[in-house]
């Protein structure tokens, strides 16, 4: 399956070392997921996105962009393909206006379902619909879900809006193709509905099958005497208050980063003032 990142700060960093430099690098993690890289980098509130349908690992341009991107929200993707051609059109991260998504997973029988759930897709947003991928359709149900309470192209104030719609898709994908799996590695044609999805101030991650960690803070920050942002968030932090940064990924990165495994059917979510949300 996929391989999928999330960063969020209070502060621009550079996050090359865990998408190059770190010993299970996603740069080398693409030896085993070879059918494609994206990454998206979030500039003023808006969305930058740099894809290839080629591997990370043989791919220069994905060592060049993730050597050079210093942003407060970064989002990345390595796609082994189950669902979709190999081209860029079917290559993650999905964009919609500020929203971004990417997806570790695959629906199940999903020709016998793609139909039924592209009727689910709100008519004006159905349009936006590019390439065969079930990932790129579940993003658009996801967006289908949030339009109905808030402007997609209106920055969203309050995080429950994402948390319910999210919880609203799961319903909404469960009662169409079944429940996704309860473990790992059932098998790479089963359903799985582990997602991120991000407007570059909240982001928001579900394990739906596929293993995800986050991590809230760090062991010693190697930049503690020199950054200006350093608190107690970053090495010993209180989750009621607001943190340094937040990451999710497919699996714990070495490195500085205290790694925590979600549950299974867990929603992690960090809002613009970087306060944390869970839901079990």
């Amino acid at each position: 399956m996929c391989r999928i990142f999330g960063f969020r700060s209070i502060s621009k960093s550079q996050v090359h070392q865990s998408l190059l430099s770190a010993d299970n690098a996603l740069r080398l993690q693409g030896v085993s997921h070879p059918d494609g890289w994206g990454v998206s980098y979030y500039v003023g509130g808006t969305p930058h996105i740099v894809k290839s349908a080629s591997s990370a690992f043989a791919d220069s341009l994905f060592h060049h962009v993730s050597g050079v991107v210093s942003s407060q929200t970064v989002v990345a993707h390595l796609r082994k393909a189950t669902v979709g051609d190999l081209n860029i059109i079917n290559t993650h991260p999905f964009q919609y206006g500020r929203w971004v998504f990417v997806h570790n997973g695959n629906i199940k029988n999903f020709k016998n379902h793609r139909e039924k759930l592209l009727g689910y897709v709100d008519k004006e947003l159905r349009h936006y619909i590019l390439g065969s991928s079930d990932s790129e359709l579940i993003f658009y149900l996801l967006l289908t879900q949030l339009k109905q309470n808030t402007d997609l192209h209106q920055p969203i104030k309050d995080l429950s809006l994402l948390v319910t719609a999210s919880q609203k898709l799961i319903v909404q994908l469960q009662n169409t193709v079944g429940e996704f799996s309860r473990v790992d590695n059932a098998g790479e044609f089963e359903t799985y509905m582990t997602f991120l999805i991000t407007d570059g101030k909240n982001m928001l991650a579900h394990h739906g099958g596929k293993d995800l960690y986050y991590s809230t803070h760090k062991k010693k920050c190697s930049e503690r005497d020199a950054c200006p942002y350093l608190s107690a968030q970053c090495e010993t932090p209180d989750l009621s208050l607001p943190l340094s940064h937040m990451l999710f990924s497919s699996e714990p990165l070495s490195g500085e980063n205290v790694w925590s495994k979600m549950s299974l059917g867990e929603i992690i979510a960090i809002d613009e003032n970087m306060t944390l949300k869970t839901v079990k």
